[in-house]
């Protein structure tokens, strides 16, 4: 290993503490050049002790620290990220100092236990930087990760700190999430046998629609008012006619193409998987409680459950569908299949990220308008987006391990994200003047349509 793959190695080890330190920023809000140093230095000597220690270890221990690595990283960072969302929808409670020595140095484990392998591979890949011996070229590469790993955590906490000083509460809780998430992934890459999701593509293709969600719920601290009923009209139509073209073109469409190539009556499956998704929804909006807030109508079963939460939950139920078709992509995508194009996964990943924006801001919203505080409406619009990914992983790992289920799955996908637009397109369709939302929907549809057959 040479001096430019140690520095894309050492590239690669920082992320996660660049990451860790943004959350760090946006939870301590104004920082200090000290706490700058403190950050980085915390990041930086953990990520280059732990490979020294691997190497070190030697190889007899490898197989144990690859099994006990992902689940202590998935431990400590769900640990402090469900904190910080707890104290920020405390506001009596005294929030933690910024950069105690305990929660410093559980970041620094949680981010750095993994260089513990890259430790172990020095002794069977030597680093060749320094004309002498294999110590001394580790004890070099060790050091050139710290350096490199303490100047991205210091621009990192700067970062987070920007946003963080003028949003405490709700950058408190996006940091937590983003905490979370780094955890699930590590150790569902660990879980995951079949290796798709050690694909980076795969991992950021399911995380971007929650990106959209963060932005859609964040637009609370920016916007006091809520939006005149045209822009919501509008906003739900494009949502809506995003949403029926993913169905038809990224989902039905490729379906019927793909089980068509085993069966002419590929189209008679196809029906019946459909079939499956709408009552899959329907029997969702029997069993769970939500209220769908403009047009004031509450489904399910009577229920103690806060009204925030009914809310809540109507998006929650609407994002199912949703994460089923992006893993069901993502997987097509990983195993290059034929029948779907390389492009379709980005598109739909974009599109879902897109019109996320304005479901979001219709959880958050109107949960702030019935006196819940900022954080809490902004948490909860955060929320309702988490099953996107989680479903998008289940699925991605399920059609990989069992090809021959893609098309049936996104028949299915198809069918229930038909019925979940259908839902809401009458909350367009009831106002005086709906030519606006109409046309939002005419729009919002033809360009994904476009995105998809785009062959670039």
């Amino acid at each position: 290993m040479g001096l430019f793959e140690l520095i894309l190695l050492s590239g690669g080890l920082a992320m996660d503490a660049f990451a860790v330190s943004i959350c760090k920023g946006l939870a301590a809000g104004r920082v200090t050049p000290k706490e700058y140093f403190l950050c980085g230095i915390w990041f930086g000597s953990f990520q280059a002790v732990m490979p020294l220690t691997g190497f070190l270890i030697g190889e007899r221990f490898e197989k144990y620290i690859s099994m006990i690595a992902p689940w202590v990283a998935f431990g400590l960072l769900s640990l402090i990220g469900f904190n910080m969302i707890r104290e920020a929808l405390s506001p009596e409670e005294e929030l933690s100092p910024g950069f105690d020595i305990k929660t410093m140095f559980m970041m620094a484990v949680a981010t750095s236990i993994d260089a513990l392998a890259v430790g172990i591979t020095f002794v069977a890949v030597p680093v060749k930087v320094l004309e002498a011996g294999n110590l001394a070229n580790v004890i070099l590469a060790v050091s050139v990760i710290g350096v490199i790993t303490f100047i991205i955590s210091a621009a990192g906490v700067g970062i987070g700190s920007a946003f963080g000083d003028r949003y405490k509460s709700g950058s408190e809780i996006m940091g937590g999430t983003i905490l979370i998430f780094i955890g699930f992934r590590s150790l569902i890459t660990y879980l995951d046998r079949s290796q798709t999701l050690a694909d980076s593509e795969t991992i950021f293709g399911m995380l971007i629609p929650l990106i959209g969600t963060l932005l859609g719920s964040a637009v609370i601290y920016a916007k006091k008012q809520r939006f005149p009923d045209d822009i919501r009209m509008i906003l739900a139509g494009c949502a809506s006619g995003i949403m029926f073209s993913i169905a038809v073109w990224g989902m039905i469409e490729p379906a019927i193409d793909g089980l068509g190539r085993v069966d002419v009556n590929g189209i008679i499956p196809v029906t019946i998987c459909f079939s499956l998704g709408v009552l899959i929804q329907i029997l969702f909006d029997r069993i769970v409680p939500h209220t769908h807030i403009y047009s004031d109508i509450t489904e399910g079963p009577e229920s103690r459950l806060a009204p925030d939460v009914k809310v809540m939950l109507t998006e929650v139920i609407h994002h199912i569908p949703e994460g089923i078709a992006l893993g069901a992509i993502y997987a097509a995508h990983f195993m290059k299949t034929e029948w779907i194009s390389s492009s379709v996964a980005v598109v739909l990943a974009m599109a879902i990220a897109f019109q996320n924006i304005p479901e979001a801001i219709y959880v958050s919203f109107p949960i702030r308008e019935q006196g819940t505080g900022e954080g809490k409406a902004f948490f909860m619009g955060v929320v309702s987006g988490v099953p996107i990914p989680i479903l998008g992983a289940v699925t991605v790992v399920i059609v990989v391990l069992f090809p021959g289920s893609l098309p049936y799955i996104m028949a299915v996908a198809g069918g229930a994200l038909i019925y979940t637009t259908i839902e809401e397109i009458p909350h367009i369709a009831s106002h005086k003047d709906n030519d606006k939302g109409t046309m939002a929907f005419v729009a919002g549809f033809a360009i994904v349509m476009f995105l998809i057959f785009l062959r670039l």
